[in-house]
């Protein structure tokens, strides 16, 4: 594994090894394994999980990391080609990147989608840009259209939890005060749909994932033997459902409109998920999120709070499958042999 950007590249079979390597780890610890290794981490964006996860990973593995936050202690970053540098941004990708690289043994990046244009976010031009210039193993942090840590945790919940391969994973949309990007919906469905699942994508009218996300998890769904549909209808989609994945994206009918945004999501605004909307759910139906989520606004208390709820789990496991990620990366070796 030379880099970690999507699961779609290592197929079922390579995210089974990754689990099976933070598994390992889980019970015999190599803390050593990367020692004077260094971890550069680039974040455009906001993070909590994200960012204190990979930290703690890379020095329980016996490596150090450093942060940069553009516009935060360094300078802006600009990312876009071919544009006349006279705003905020100081630094171009075109040099930042080879020069953190030159600094590191392995580099991991989240850059946000634009939420302007989708076809240019499902693209993935900046992050594109990023892995072309990056001469060191590359780690996906979320990008325009994908979190691939973020499913890699996730399906090592599911099993954690014995959800069955079979079940099925109800991915609702979820009520917020704002447009927020596709990169976690996109890259569940895909996981859940590798990983042979029933997938339905449940979501008010106007904000149906796009078509190339949609078909990319058929194509894993149609190897695994699972399936994927979409739906708005509730009580079809929560009945017998395994699992509930709560999430919150933007209107997708009109991407980057925002006053069509604000008009649907008032439209929108009972679905806020509760405990009675998982009548016709299995009784050990599992709540999942991928945090932070609006209390109440999302998702209410009385199941953030209550025994369907493994969001905390969820959070976890991020540090024990990017342990594995980077021990793949860098050890050499693999503890297991």
């Amino acid at each position: 594994m030379n880099d970690f950007l999507d699961l779609a590249d290592l197929g079922s079979d390579g995210v089974l090894d990754l689990l099976g390597l933070a598994a390992h780890l889980q019970q015999c610890p190599d803390p050593t394994a990367l020692a004077g290794r260094v971890l550069g981490l680039l974040f455009f964006n906001p993070s909590l999980r994200t960012l204190a996860s990979m930290q703690v990973a890379m020095g329980k593995l016996g490596g150090t990391s450093f942060v940069i936050t553009p516009g935060t202690g360094s300078w802006n970053v600009e990312t876009q080609v071919g544009v006349t540098m006279n705003g905020t941004a100081a630094e171009h990708i075109r040099e930042a990147i080879p020069v953190l690289a030159s600094y590191c043994d392995a580099l991991g990046v989240r850059a946000f989608a634009e939420g302007r244009d989708l076809a240019e976010d499902l693209a993935e031009p900046a992050f594109a840009q990023i892995a072309s210039l990056c001469r060191v193993p590359l780690v996906n942090l979320e990008s325009a259209v994908n979190h691939p840590c973020q499913a890699l945790a996730d399906w090592k919940t599911l099993d954690d939890f014995r959800v069955p391969n079979r079940g099925k994973f109800v991915l609702s949309w979820a009520n917020h005060p704002r447009a927020l990007p596709l990169a976690v919906p996109a890259a569940v469905a895909h996981m859940a749909a590798l990983r042979g699942m029933e997938v339905v994508v449940l979501r008010p009218d106007g904000f149906g994932l796009p078509a190339p996300i949609l078909d990319k998890a058929r194509r894993a769904a149609a190897e695994s033997g699972g399936s994927v549909v979409e739906t708005s209808d509730r009580n079809a989609a929560f009945a017998g459902a395994h699992v509930v994945y709560a999430k919150e994206w933007g209107l997708t009918a009109k991407y980057g409109d925002a006053a069509a945004d604000v008009r649907a999501r008032e439209a929108a605004v009972d679905w806020t998920l509760r405990e009675s909307w998982l009548a016709g759910a299995r009784e050990n139906c599992r709540l999942m999120h991928c945090l932070p989520v609006r209390r109440n606004v999302a998702v209410a208390d009385e199941l953030l709070d209550g025994p369907r709820s493994v969001v905390v789990q969820q959070a976890c496991n991020r540090l024990t499958v990017q342990m594995a990620v980077l021990h793949r990366l860098l050890a050499g070796a693999d503890p297991q042999d």
